[in-house]
């Protein structure tokens, strides 16, 4: 058992079916990004606070995620541009639990991250079916406009606060692909606090006191500059720096 799972299995564990309480699919998100060697002081310092996802006796879920975009990248551009009211579309298979599904996530000119998922049976590269209905509901897109973009694979670890009133998602050993190749950022953590409002957050505090900066980039957006660098990255190119040179110390 490695120095990790140790840590995790100190945590009170929290079913899924309980977790619906702190669904959050109307939240307010902040992302911070640090050394994996920081992680486990971090854990250790919030484990009597949070609650600890557990699936199938899982602690550290793995996750595969397709996401798309247009041949021109538009959905990443909308981002990159700071464009508001934007979406991404992605299907995520949850590996442990077998279970698939067809993801909008639309971001509102408040900053406000809205939700809607769709059930699959399987992770599938076209968009159809149930799924071509939800795009048309929810956006102005059409399955004709949009291609498989980029794979993610990651593990995560899901802590919910006592109050269930906050979620936070520790993701780590991210890795990007597409048809032009392969990069991984083994060295990084990259944290994500989920709540329905602006309120105290322990884990926050903690990484505020560490030094860790927020850190404003999605995974489709690093995932994209990484495989792909003659796109347009103007306005990401510091945070990108950063990243890969939390990963370079490691590495």
């Amino acid at each position: 058992m490695s120095a990790i799972d140790e840590l995790l299995a100190r945590f009170e564990p929290i079913s899924l079916e309980k977790m619906d309480e702190v669904k959050l699919l109307n939240r307010l998100d902040t992302k911070f990004a640090f050394k994996a060697v920081q992680l486990p002081a971090i854990l250790e310092q919030v484990q009597s606070s949070y609650y600890i996802l557990e699936v199938s006796q899982v602690r550290k879920q793995h996750y595969e995620t397709l996401y798309f975009d247009t041949p021109e990248r538009m959905l990443y551009l909308n981002h990159h541009n700071k464009r508001m009211n934007r979406f991404k579309v992605r299907s995520r298979k949850y590996i442990d639990s077998d279970e698939c599904y067809f993801e909008i996530k639309f971001k509102t000119n408040r900053g406000r991250t809205i939700k809607v998922r769709n059930r699959q049976t399987e992770l599938r590269e076209e968009i159809a079916g149930s799924q071509e209905q939800m795009l048309n509901s929810h956006t102005n897109l059409t399955p004709g406009m949009l291609k498989p973009a980029l794979w993610v694979d990651f593990s995560r670890i899901t802590l919910v606060n006592h109050a269930l009133t906050e979620r936070a998602t520790i993701d780590t050993g991210l890795t990007f692909r597409n048809e032009s190749g392969e990069f991984s950022y083994t060295g990084v953590v990259i944290a994500e606090i989920k709540q329905d409002r602006s309120g105290s957050s322990l884990l926050s505090h903690l990484l505020h006191a560490e030094h860790i900066p927020v850190l404003k980039i999605s995974k489709y957006c690093l995932g994209t500059i990484s495989l792909n660098h003659h796109i347009k990255k103007n306005n990401f190119k510091q945070k990108y720096n950063y990243l890969n040179k939390l990963n370079h110390d490691i590495c």
